[in-house]
């Protein structure tokens, strides 16, 4: 039952209140039903899964596996209840917070969840490189969003995730280019009979815990409806180039911490130079450009891919 964690323990309250928001509308009875089950003594034991571990020798394709394989113990979450509260607009350490969260509960989870737990789980992998990839697709008169973390180790990429559909979710660091690791995506989701309509790309993530900055969810919003096919494989290798560049000249100040910027209110956002933000805008064939600062709360419910 989805009440109470793989461990037996009892779930903690905020978790437990967001949890009675959902079961109270649908089951009136829900509380007593979860009590009856807490309480029972015959219920067998569910194994709680074990954060990988790793030893300095370990290579980094094999730690993705094991992170991989982790991700994929927790479960998917199919219950309909959202257990993790995610709010994008939160800077990194708070996000890690919540990731720390998510081992201790070890309660399915979806796709959303799985990008946060990936970036908690390789941050001492400094040499790999994360960044969200976001799809949108169609489907039947519907559409569907899905998000999975994208790696890059030694030049080549792939990615971590969790799906309904084992397609959708890791893809082992293998693909030379970043076109040829979306391609493989938009293939999966042919064979799922969904249309790829938009990839959202962000820019890659800090490898530091309390890193109060913000991740960036969509530098590159990549409309398909609008591109050539040509068009979209140099946008997407486009958006892999600046990634380098970002990472190769060091742009801006280290990482701000808790420690060193207690009298920030808000965490601001590192930006690109001026020249390089307008250069790239005014050359996007897609005709979409990144909002300067949303700070809209995204909608949970939308990295629902159902197939």
């Amino acid at each position: 039952p989805f009440f109470v964690n793989r461990g037996g323990l009892p779930v903690d309250e905020p978790t437990w209140e967001r949890m009675w928001r959902h079961v109270g509308r649908i089951h009136p009875e829900g509380e007593q039903v979860a009590q009856r089950i807490r309480g029972a003594a015959d219920l067998p034991k569910i194994p709680i899964p074990s954060v990988p571990a790793f030893q300095p020798s370990t290579p980094i394709p094999e730690r993705l596996e094991a992170v991989q394989r982790y991700i994929r113990e927790l479960q998917y979450n199919h219950t309909g209840t959202q257990f993790f509260e995610i709010k994008k607009s939160r800077p990194l350490t708070g996000l890690m917070d919540l990731a720390k969260e998510m081992t201790k509960e070890a309660l399915p989870i979806k796709c959303l969840e799985a990008v946060i737990l990936g970036i908690y789980l390789t941050n001492n992998m400094t040499t790999l490189d994360r960044f969200p990839i976001s799809f949108k697709t169609h489907f039947s008169g519907n559409y569907f969003r899905h998000i999975v973390l994208g790696v890059n180790f030694g030049g080549r990429y792939g990615a971590l995730g969790i799906s309904r559909r084992e397609e959708l979710m890791y893809k082992a660091p293998v693909f030379r280019t970043l076109s040829e690791l979306i391609f493989d995506f938009e293939e999966a989701y042919r064979r799922c009979w969904h249309t790829l309509k938009k990839v959202k790309l962000g820019h890659c993530v800090s490898h530091d815990p309390h890193s109060v900055e913000q991740i960036e969810w969509k530098h590159s919003i990549l409309d398909l409806d609008k591109l050539t096919r040509e068009d979209f494989r140099k946008e997407l290798e486009r958006h892999a180039r600046d990634m380098r560049l970002k990472i190769g000249k060091g742009t801006g100040p280290p990482s701000p911490t808790k420690d060193r910027k207690k009298d920030v209110s808000s965490p601001q956002r590192g930006q690109a130079s001026p020249h390089r933000r307008n250069s790239r805008g005014d050359r996007r064939p897609s005709g979409e450009k990144k909002p300067a600062d949303s700070k809209a709360m995204p909608d949970l419910n939308g990295y629902q891919i159902r197939v």
